[in-house]
Formats: structure tokens, C-alpha cells, sequence
């Protein structure tokens, strides 16, 4: 359950006493949903440290931040943010309580949120409920549960303790926030992370239109850009699966071309300015002229400053990336996908 192979307490026991017991174990010889909980978070006290403390306390903000924008909705903030219990790929975890599913997601437009929609069909008590979840995409991940009004003051249980489930309200929140962090100015929090939006969002937003940049047939046969990228993204991915700097580039080098294609090398630079690494920027600054090396043209100074790059290596595999990947109809990673293994791996890499 550290590791997220599984998310459900009752599935994970059962697995492990098939595996430990080789058979079939008594309900009360298995551990309790709080006992396990209180070993994961031993985990996360070991191999996180520090950093899971200053984790915690962003949530908290980003969470802050989401409850305000759905503030009509009588959100409620519940599980490891709120409690502390957070791990490596923990969730905010909020609900909201309307009758119109379209008037939330109206709000997550207007701020220029990526989300998907989930309707969960869970067998509880004996009986199918559907719950509705929203996944949002942002610099944690966080899951809104949609409930219909009337439940707003339902009395939810725990799954862990089968006690009232704690929750907060913007109100409360606020005043946790304010008691924990008496240091912290929220206000200025709330606004760094307007001016600071989460660079995956950006991302997303800088290549969601390349799929109707069309490219000339005889040099790209594959078709649209993103296509294109996504190919040399995955060819990336076999040869450097944790390089999140190359990846990045591999994933990114081409999204000038939806802004500027005659120049679309300088545009890219420009609009990922402050949002990538001198590294990863100097890979797509560089990704043309490692074509021209391949094809004999380019002269021999400027051959010579890119060999003395650190990089220089990293920067041919681009370019043989950037080759591999004109096949028509190949399959690839979707988007959403690509972009969720950067950020797994990004936060990974923090540890």
C-alpha cells in the first residue's frame, strides 16, 4: 500500500495473507485498517523525512486554494491532508455538495483547471452506490467526491477507524492552517501559486493544440506535431527512463511550432522560460543543430562547443529520438499518461 500496487485495505490484506499464510486467514487474525495505517506512515517517516513535513503544509494551501474557487459548494477538506497521515503520492482529498455536477466543472474551466471525470461504482453495506469523483491535475493531485445538497451535514464513516470521518470546512481550515504554520503569511501562499501555476498544466496547455499543427508529408509521414512528440517521447523513455531533464526535452522540443514555426526552437525557449531547467532548455535550444551534425553540415567550431557540453551525449540520443519517431501509426502514450509519468517522476526526484 506504500507503494500504491494497492489502494483498498481489505484487497491488500487479503493479498498478503494469501502470500504469507498460503491460505485462508480469519478476518480477526488480519491487522486493522489503523494499525496498517499507522506502519505506512512509519514508512513515510523513514524514507521521506523533512520533506514530507513541507509537503503536508502545501497541500494544506493547495487544498485552501481549491476550497475557495468551490467555496458555493460547502467543500470539505477529509483524509491525509487534513490529518496529517500524507505519503509519497498522497491526494487531496475534498468533498463538495451539489446537485449539478456541470456547475462544478464550470468553475474548474474558468480557472483553467485539467481535470477528469470518474463515476465509481462501489459495492458497500450490501448495496451499489456510483460515487462521482473529479481528478484534478495540479501540483498535488487532488480528488473532489461530488454528493448530492441534502447530504451536505450526512455524518460519513471512516474505513480505516468506522468512526465519523474528520473533516474541515474553508473556515476551519484556514484557522488549522493559521494555528500550525503561525509563521506562514496565507495570503501570500495563495497568491505565489496564482503567478506560480503548476509547469505541468503548462505543459499540457503548450501541447494539447499541436495535434492540428499538420507537418510537411515528406519529412514527418507520421502526421500532426503532437503525435510526433509523443513518439519522441517514448523512444526517450526506452533509452533514459529516469532522466526527467531529457524526457522533458524529448517531450517539449517541438512546441514552438504551434506558435511560431518559423522559428519555433526560439518560441518554445520563450514560452518554457522559468518552467524547465538551463538543461532541458539547452537540449531543445540544441535539438537542430545535432541534425545538422548527423548530416555533415554543420561546421566544425560549432561541432566543437557542443562536444564540450556535458549534455553532448544526452543531445545525439535527442536527435536520434527525434529521427525514430516519424512512423505513421505507430501507437503511442496518450498525453495525460506522459505527462503523469513526469510528474511522478519530478516528485521523485525531490527525494
Amino acid at each position: 500500500m506504500y507503494f500504491r500496487h494497492e489502494s483498498e485495505y481489505y484487497r491488500a490484506k487479503q493479498k498478503a495473507a494469501r502470500r504469507i499464510c498460503k491460505g485462508w486467514v480469519k478476518p480477526r487474525d488480519l491487522p486493522s485498517n489503523a494499525e496498517i495505517r499507522d506502519e505506512i506512515q512509519s514508512l513515510a517517516r523513514l524514507h521521506e523525512g523533512d520533506r514530507r513535513r513541507d509537503n503536508l503544509k502545501q497541500m494544506r494551501i493547495v487544498g485552501l486554494r481549491i476550497m475557495r474557487m468551490l467555496e458555493r459548494f460547502r467543500p470539505r477538506l477529509i483524509g491525509s491532508t487534513l490529518t496529517g497521515h500524507i505519503r509519497q503520492g498522497s491526494d487531496i482529498d475534498l468533498h463538495v455538495f451539489t446537485d449539478s455536477l456541470e456547475a462544478v466543472t464550470m468553475v474548474l474551466d474558468e480557472h483553467m483547471l485539467f481535470y477528469d471525470v470518474e463515476r465509481k461504482r462501489v459495492r458497500k453495506d450490501g448495496e451499489h452506490t456510483v460515487y462521482t469523483h473529479i481528478h484534478l491535475k495540479d501540483m498535488f493531485p487532488v480528488e473532489i467526491t461530488v454528493y448530492a445538497s441534502q447530504l451536505a451535514n450526512h455524518v460519513f464513516k471512516s474505513s480505516i477507524t468506522g468512526k465519523a470521518i474528520e473533516r474541515a470546512s474553508l473556515p476551519q481550515l484556514t484557522q488549522l492552517l493559521q494555528h500550525e504554520y503561525p509563521d506562514l503569511d496565507l495570503e501570500q501562499s495563495l497568491d505565489e501559486l496564482e503567478e506560480c501555476p503548476d509547469p505541468f498544466q503548462l505543459f499540457s496547455a503548450l501541447l494539447l493544440p499541436l495535434e492540428n499543427v499538420k507537418q510537411h508529408p515528406k519529412y514527418h509521414p507520421e502526421g500532426d506535431v503532437l503525435y510526433h512528440s509523443l513518439q519522441v517521447f517514448d523512444l526517450a523513455c526506452d533509452q533514459l527512463p529516469y532522466d526527467e531533464e531529457f524526457l522533458l526535452a524529448a517531450l517539449l522540443h517541438d512546441v514552438g511550432k504551434g506558435i511560431d514555426p518559423g522559428d519555433h526552437v526560439r518560441a518554445g525557449l520563450e514560452a518554457l522560460e522559468g518552467f524547465i531547467t538551463e538543461r532541458t532548455a539547452w537540449l531543445i535550444e540544441y535539438h537542430m543543430d545535432a541534425h545538422r551534425v548527423l548530416d555533415g553540415t554543420l561546421g566544425v567550431r560549432a561541432h566543437r562547443r557542443l562536444r564540450q557540453n556535458e549534455s553532448y551525449e544526452e543531445l545525439m540520443l535527442l536527435c536520434e529520438c527525434d529521427r525514430g519517431g516519424r512512423v505513421a501509426g505507430v501507437e503511442t502514450t496518450d498525453l495525460e499518461a506522459a505527462i503523469d509519468y513526469l510528474r511522478e517522476l519530478s516528485y521523485r526526484c525531490e527525494y
